[in-house]
């Protein structure tokens, strides 16, 4: 669709936002063209499927959308950065969140915005629609909230995953991962600070000290400082690597990141080189635990994603550490390798 190319990326977003009137819709996947098509689709075929599913539940994982379906659950109290805005306004946020599921692994998702920020009212209303998905994705819940959410539901029987918590993570250990081979370090010999202990800080210093984890499944870096409102950064070794995540606004830019000596810059946006964003990571994470019929995401899934993720760059540069997040071969990558570890 045209626009006016000297706007920002902003307004661009926001005519689209217009024009579209949202970003994702729904379609049939057969046609009801004649009264036979009604009578298969809708009343009086569609009772024998009933019937079959009451007798069997597990039948709906291959006659309903059930094996393929991912909820999109948020309150809107920690969208991107704009902080607490709320259910309604989060809402374009998980509309593009079920258009990257869609575009990267053919999962269809469906934003859920819920009306409230009480964590057991939270719990309970994902329980309660939890039949119709075959996956849940927890999104933009502040801390430390969404700690007790993710935890609360890991009996529904299906994979319940924290992106903020977990996709950051994965995607972050794969750069590492990369970032060390250019600057000739070892991770293992890495000491890393994190700006920040909210739900992502928090869980990428549980995967880099390999908490949970089986030894056999991480090499964890050598230190680890976590630094809050309060904390302090210390003196950064030579050749640092910086991964400032913040969005929109990074911690630091790019170009006075390496005016004050880093090596490598990676950060959440699309306009810069070497993007720490989740869509590497969450579409074949929730595309391999879908086709292995998971109950579950595990460390073991998250740590094989993320080595997937890493192996997926050819040609390593300090401007090359991740893949193009357009890259349509991650996925698939990321999906095989996640239900290898199932």
């Amino acid at each position: 669709m045209s626009q006016p190319a000297n706007l920002d990326f902003g307004e661009r977003s926001l005519i689209i936002h217009e024009q579209l009137r949202g970003k994702v819709g729904v379609f049939n996947k057969m046609a009801i063209q004649t009264r036979d098509d009604l009578s298969i689709a809708y009343t009086p075929g569609v009772a024998r499927p009933c019937e079959v599913i009451a007798q069997d539940p597990s039948a709906a994982r291959r006659l309903t959308l059930k094996a393929n379906a991912v909820a999109v659950v948020t309150d809107g109290s920690a969208v991107l950065g704009l902080g607490n805005i709320g259910p309604l306004a989060a809402l374009p946020v998980m509309e593009g969140k079920a258009m990257l599921f869609k575009q990267f692994a053919n999962i269809d998702a469906w934003p859920i915005c819920l009306d409230t920020q009480n964590p057991d009212e939270i719990i309970q209303t994902v329980r309660l629609i939890a039949p119709t998905f075959g996956g849940i994705n927890l999104e933009d819940i502040a801390a430390p909230q969404c700690f007790k959410i993710e935890a609360a539901l890991q009996d529904l029987g299906i994979p319940v995953f924290h992106d903020d918590q977990h996709g950051t993570a994965i995607v972050l250990l794969a750069a590492l991962i990369n970032a060390s081979k250019v600057i000739g370090r070892p991770l293992e010999s890495l000491k890393v600070v994190i700006n920040g202990a909210g739900a992502a800080g928090t869980a990428i210093a549980r995967l880099l000290r390999c908490v949970g984890h089986a030894e056999s499944t991480c090499v964890p870096v050598a230190e680890i400082v976590v630094c809050d409102r309060k904390g302090a950064i210390r003196t950064m070794a030579p050749d640092p690597v910086i991964l400032a995540m913040a969005n929109p606004t990074p911690e630091i830019m790019p170009d006075e990141a390496r005016r004050g000596g880093a090596a490598i810059v990676g950060t959440g946006r699309s306009d810069f080189p070497n993007q720490v964003n989740n869509v590497l990571a969450f579409p074949g994470i929730f595309r391999g635990a879908l086709d292995s019929q998971a109950t579950r995401i595990t460390n073991e899934m998250k740590i094989a994603a993320a080595y997937a993720l890493a192996e997926a760059v050819t040609g390593l540069t300090a401007d090359r550490i991740l893949p193009d997040p357009l890259d349509a071969s991650v996925a698939p990558r990321i999906a095989a390798a996640v239900a290898a570890a199932t």
